[in-house]
């Protein structure tokens, strides 16, 4: 499918006052415009559900899965700096076919830790092994000394059972790893509404790991078939984006944020949303403009976002949503440009539903100018999502 290209000047105002700073630098890339400096490409292999993450040195860190998208496997591929392609993928999973695409919702997430470990996570299939406490299980994998294999995948979950939508993996500096997962713990009632949010936490770099322990606000429960996303920062922040549930079908949009590692969390509502059934969205949360927190959801089919300042879920106002026309986005991926950190680009799928093939949208926001330029139309295929990387030239790359 041909790709669209919009651009308004108007508009924008609530967005950008919401998201960016005042910035003042201006805009030195080499392009005519925001629409060619926006690289819109398939996913190496043909793969479903990319992750992207950059490390400092500038090489993007990338995981997708390839195969059945019901017993699939999880592929990693670095970029370096200045290269177009990614080089030759290793397969993360040491168990063929013990991953799950089905959902979209499910798919391998990754962060960085010392050094640009990388640490990977992902729901497993119904043939997964290593079952453990009941259920599919969260499977984690690290990357080896050698930084040329990954060493073998283990299961995390010891006292939680049911696990359902995906769960999301953080990790800093310091070396410590946080895996987070939404289930029920054992033993406990059933229902959406006695469903936790769950951390295990490994302070050596991911070779062991505690027990997990619930974070979430007791009653607010989680969306059995939303994904969620973690987020840490070299300061000692822990976020956490989950969409909650309760017994009178309120599926809200919140997140949880630790300013000490994940002793003790606070919770704030991002989006409010009444819906009789399960949405199957998955959030978009990392480090926006000005090092503050930029989270970005679903409701009502819209992507919403909203900052936050260090230290206070109370700050940067209300959400605001992306521009256009709205009732069928999902799936949210943002990154800001380098090195200025002057613009934003959101990516989404439109249309996409179970085995449904989609079709990408994104926006761009020049925080200098107060410009909008939206795009896409490329075809998503069906179990897939975009991620957004930010090039050093002030572009940036969409894969899906």
């Amino acid at each position: 499918m041909e790709s669209r290209v919009t651009r308004a000047k108007t508009g924008a105002t609530l967005l950008l006052s919401s998201v960016f700073a005042v910035v003042t630098v201006g805009w030195s890339a080499p392009f005519a415009n925001a629409a060619d400096a926006v690289r819109v490409r398939r996913a190496p292999d043909g793969g479903l559900q990319p992750q992207v993450v950059l490390d400092k040195r500038g090489t993007v860190h990338l995981v997708y899965l390839s195969g059945d998208p019901r017993a699939c496997d999880v592929w990693y591929a670095r970029r370096p700096p200045g290269v177009a392609e990614f080089g030759r993928p290793l397969q993360v999973n040491s168990e063929p076919g013990c991953a799950v695409a089905l959902g979209t919702v499910r798919g391998a997430q990754i962060a960085l830790g010392v050094e640009g470990r990388a640490h990977v996570v992902w729901n497993g299939s119904q043939p997964a092994s290593g079952k453990g406490a009941g259920g599919a299980p969260m499977l984690y994998a690290r990357m080896d000394d050698s930084g040329k294999r990954f060493e073998p995948q283990r299961n995390l979950m010891t006292s939680t059972t049911d696990l359902d939508g995906g769960g999301s993996v953080a990790a800093d500096g310091r070396g410590n790893v946080w895996a987070v997962w939404h289930a029920h713990q054992r033993g406990g009632p059933d229902g959406e509404e006695h469903r936790g949010v769950f951390v295990a936490h490994s302070s050596d770099e991911g070779k062991s790991f505690g027990s997990e322990r619930q974070v979430n606000p007791p009653g607010s429960g989680a969306c059995g078939c939303c994904g969620l996303k973690a987020f840490a920062d070299n300061r000692g922040r822990l976020a956490v984006l989950y969409r909650s549930a309760d017994g009178v079908g309120n599926r809200d949009s919140m997140l949880l944020l630790s300013e000490n590692g994940g002793v003790p969390f606070e919770s704030c509502v991002l989006g409010r949303w009444h819906i009789s059934t399960c949405p199957m969205s998955t959030p978009a949360l990392g480090e926006g403009p000005r090092h503050r927190l930029l989270a970005m959801w679903e409701t009502q089919g819209q992507i919403f976002q909203r900052a936050f300042e260090p230290g206070d879920l109370g700050s940067s106002g209300t959400a605001s949503p992306v521009q256009g026309a709205t009732g069928d986005r999902k799936h949210p991926a943002f990154a800001v440009s380098r090195p200025d950190g002057a613009r934003l680009l959101v990516a989404w799928v439109e249309g996409s539903g179970w085995a449904k093939v989609g079709r990408l949208g994104w926006e761009w926001v020049d925080a200098r100018t107060g410009a909008v330029t939206r795009g896409g139309g490329e075809s998503v295929p069906a179990w897939s999502l975009p991620a957004v990387v930010a090039d050093a030239d002030g572009g940036f790359t969409v894969l899906y």
